[in-house]
């Protein structure tokens, strides 16, 4: 293998590794940086740190090959990708702090000719800001550079598959950077790669999860109307989606993860006066985590009176979708903070079946939990739920589905 490697990664989480595996799987040098030391040595191991279906065996087959080794600084490369996390800063501000720390680490080693591409979510602008950071710092290298934006567009569960075959959006600061950017991923995806400019680039990715976050909305506000008018929204989503041009997503306990449930708020920061569905669309979601935790609390006062005793609440599910570890603005996280700080007396069984320890809560085994827990509240619809027999005498708060998806047949 080559001493200098084709491709630096900076970021190696849920995006940044999967990518990297998936690009020395083709037998490409890949230089993986990552700040965390124990992710750098878990994937120099040829292991991994995050749960994804078949990624350990590309990344251990990548390690063993020498395409795939990771550092806790970059060298120089060919192409660099910038995939690290964009939180919040203030009031649901966007901190681009991250990629311009990364871009920084980067900017000793860039060279004319060179690609760089920025895959982390990101606020219109944000390539042109780090293409004028660049070349106020190496104006050498102005109008040499290959400069572009592609977001990944992939469901965790599914993502070595999804990287390959999904379409991909790639714009860059000019036509030459978009052309050179759409070649490289050429070389990986099979999807169609759709070409245009940075902005729209960015955008497009903002819209995208902002488009599903409003889609849920709809279906999470029909679940709290329901609840009052005393309809099974299950059966009536169902109904509804026979109509031919219909199609309603399925409420759930809100709306989490470092995408859909962030998203939006970076078009809300930018354009507050404009973005008016799209903000409330967020309200009503993170509303939904607030009524599924207070309609625990009102079961448990509930119980108590009838029984005169506390009832054992399992809390199922931590992650914020079904069947993968990630907990990243889970709203089945937070309600589970909510009940225990309400009441840090009772008793709880809290369950995530894909972690195996959480620094802040006890997990239980599911199975057990079941069997001890006098309310079930269902958070998350993992399948380890969804086969389990439940006694009757157990006290059910469904709030993704699992029990309520029978429908009336005449």
């Amino acid at each position: 293998m080559q001493t200098q490697p084709e491709v630096v990664m900076i970021g190696l989480g849920y995006i940044g590794l999967p990518t990297a595996a998936l690009i020395a799987s083709n037998e490409v040098a890949v230089h993986g940086v990552d700040i965390n030391q124990k992710v750098v040595d878990s994937i120099n191991a040829g292991k991994i740190h995050i749960v994804e279906p078949s990624l350990d065996i590309v990344v251990a087959s990548a390690v063993e090959k020498g395409f795939l080794t990771a550092a806790t600084t970059p060298v120089q490369a060919n192409t660099y990708l910038i995939v690290v996390p964009t939180p919040f800063k203030g009031k649901n501000e966007p901190d681009i702090s991250f990629v311009e720390a990364a871009t920084n680490a980067v900017l000793p080693l860039l060279k004319e000719g060179d690609l760089y591409i920025i895959e982390s979510t990101s606020p219109i602008g944000t390539t042109e800001k780090m293409m004028q950071l660049i070349y106020r710092q190496r104006p050498e290298l102005k109008d040499t550079l290959h400069i572009a934006y592609c977001p990944e567009r992939v469901l965790p569960g599914n993502v070595m598959y999804e990287l390959v075959y999904n379409d991909r959006v790639i714009g860059g600061i000019d036509d030459a950077s978009t052309k050179k950017a759409v070649a490289f991923y050429a070389k990986y995806v099979k999807g169609e790669l759709h070409a245009t400019n940075a902005r729209t680039a960015e955008m497009c990715k903002l819209v995208e999860n902002s488009s599903r976050d409003v889609q849920i909305a709809f279906a999470n506000e029909l679940s709290l109307i329901c609840d009052k008018a005393d309809i099974n929204v299950w059966e009536l989503i169902n109904l509804a989606n026979k109509h031919p041009r219909v199609n309603i997503l399925q409420p759930g306990c809100g709306v989490g993860g470092h995408c859909i449930a962030v998203d939006p708020y970076f078009i809300v920061s930018d354009y507050p006066m404009e973005s008016k569905i799209i903000g409330t669309a967020r309200e009503i979601n993170n509303y939904k985590s607030f009524w599924c935790a207070e309609k625990i609390q009102t079961e448990k006062l509930k119980f108590e009176l009838e029984h005169g005793r506390k009832p054992k609440v399992a809390v199922m599910g931590l992650a914020f979708k079904p069947n993968i570890d990630d907990l990243r603005e889970s709203p089945a996280k937070y309600i589970a903070q909510k009940v225990l700080q309400n009441d840090s007396n009772g008793a709880y069984l809290i369950v995530e079946p894909n972690i195996k320890e959480h620094n802040v809560f006890k997990l239980t085994n599911y199975q057990l939990a079941i069997e001890q827990a006098d309310i079930i509240a269902f958070l998350v619809a993992h399948d380890e739920f969804k086969t389990m027999g439940i006694p009757e005498s157990k006290v059910i708060l469904d709030f993704c589905g699992i029990t309520n998806k029978s429908i009336i047949n005449l």
